[in-house]
């Protein structure tokens, strides 16, 4: 990570004036739980970084801590606010919905709040989608329900057409909820509020159940994606050793990132062999998975695999790139994949095989958060509230050395966080499976 490239700065929409309706005893009265943008994270705490960038008489960047300030920019009265979830389904969306809607409502006096239906297609006229106004009453419970009460929709929109209807609207405050596209949208949202000289604040809140946002330590869903797929690698452990030669053949998600397979994988430390994006692996050859699953079955008459969603994908040079309507590749489904060649390939040795796959994904990501993720979720939405009540804009909010704070757009869109191959987290699943390297010697 070069340090002295990240930006840190977050743009405002002016100086906020007004007292924060949280002063008042009605509205909570937390006097001591103001922040002040002065408050801040390094991003890097290692000793030797720290006095490097002293000795070239640099000050090490940081991040603003999230949190309530003592002014606002908005008056809360007439202010009205809008909540859209953009991307896939991911457990905890309801959570930050709820959290949002009662933070905005009982902590700042906020009436009028917006639920934007099926992502940015609810901005655009012509998919005819009403507001759905949010109440303390309408969201209460819905913490309890899997994927998104505003619903959810893929693929990009007319930005000038989105920033119409926030300005038809008189919406001041939009909170966006997604992944990289989303963050990226929402970047480009802002820019174009900008450059209409607009007083509408954007604030991001990072989804994805991989964890693989950039400079973003932990995102919401990835606790309960670990918890569910702890239990299909249990599941398919219990296949594996209840019939002769049996193999258990889990995919996780992961397009890019293996942070769930990996993490799984030592929550159940049932597997063999985890296979994600970042790790290149060999199929055939004398040290290559083949050879080595053949070796594990055959010496202790079972075996276990977890394979990431994106791992493998160099097998499927010769099929035609495909992308979805968010622009994404659309990846080719290793878990068929791989079923198919380990069943050719006991077939061919003449060794009897039992394989059993599992595919949890969607099950996973339209479940309800667990609590670890529902609590992280409250966080989240919350001071992503603060952010916009006072005025900040273009920005995200991310959990960085166990602190929450503000992120600037720039900082996270158009990158990714993947397993580093010489890591802790991944060494660790080295040292726990025991698996080999899976690659051939290079000729």
């Amino acid at each position: 990570m070069n340090q002295e490239t990240i930006e840190t700065s977050i743009r405002t929409l002016g100086e906020a004036k007004i007292p924060s309706p949280m002063l008042k005893e009605e509205h909570g009265g937390i006097h001591h739980l103001f922040v002040s943008d002065e408050d801040q994270v390094m991003i890097n705490i290692k000793r030797a970084n720290i006095e490097a960038m002293f000795a070239k008489g640099m000050s090490p960047p940081a991040f603003e801590v999230a949190g309530p300030r003592r002014k606002v920019y908005f008056d809360a009265s007439k202010l009205r606010c809008a909540i859209a979830t953009c991307g896939g389904l991911c457990p905890g969306l309801n959570d930050i919905i709820r959290a949002i809607v009662l933070e905005l409502h009982y902590r700042y006096g906020v009436k009028i709040i917006y639920g934007v239906r099926h992502g940015l297609e609810g901005f655009i006229p012509e998919y005819n989608r009403d507001f759905l106004d949010l109440t303390p009453t309408r969201v209460t419970t819905i913490m309890n329900m899997g994927g998104s009460i505003l619903g959810s929709s893929r693929g990009a929109q007319d930005i000038d057409r989105v920033v119409d209807c926030l300005e038809v609207n008189n919406i001041g405050i939009l909170f966006m909820v997604g992944g990289d596209g989303t963050l990226m949208a929402a970047s480009k949202i802002a820019d174009t509020i900008s450059q209409r000289r607009l007083k509408i604040s954007v604030v991001g809140i990072p989804k994805t159940i991989d964890n693989d946002i950039h400079m973003v330590s932990r995102s919401f869903g990835f606790d309960t994606a670990v918890d569910v797929a702890r239990m299909a690698i249990q599941s398919a452990h219990n296949e594996a050793i209840a019939y002769p030669n049996g193999v258990g053949l889990i995919k996780l998600m992961g397009r890019h990132s293996g942070f769930i397979a990996a993490t799984a994988a030592l929550a159940q430390q049932d597997a063999n062999f985890v296979l994600i994006p970042e790790v290149d692996f060999d199929l055939e050859g004398p040290k290559g998975l083949m050879a080595a699953l053949e070796a594990r079955v055959t010496s202790r008459g079972h075996a276990v695999i977890v394979a990431a969603e994106g791992a493998g994908q160099k097998f499927f040079q010769n099929v035609d790139e495909r992308r979805d309507p968010s622009g994404n590749i659309r990846l080719n489904d290793i878990g068929p994949f791989l079923k198919e060649a380990i069943k050719a390939h006991f077939a061919q040795k003449n060794i009897p095989l039992n394989i059993k796959y599992i595919d949890p994904s969607y099950m996973i990501r339209s479940l309800p958060a667990n609590a670890n993720d529902s609590v992280f979720c409250g966080f989240l939405g919350r001071d992503a509230v603060h952010a916009g009540m006072a005025g900040k804009t273009k920005l995200v909010i991310g959990h960085w050395n166990n602190h929450f704070v503000h992120l600037p757009m720039e900082a996270t869109a158009g990158r990714r966080k993947q397993v580093r191959p010489n890591g802790k987290l991944w060494t660790t699943v080295l040292e726990s499976t025991g698996q080999p390297s899976l690659k051939n010697d290079p000729s």
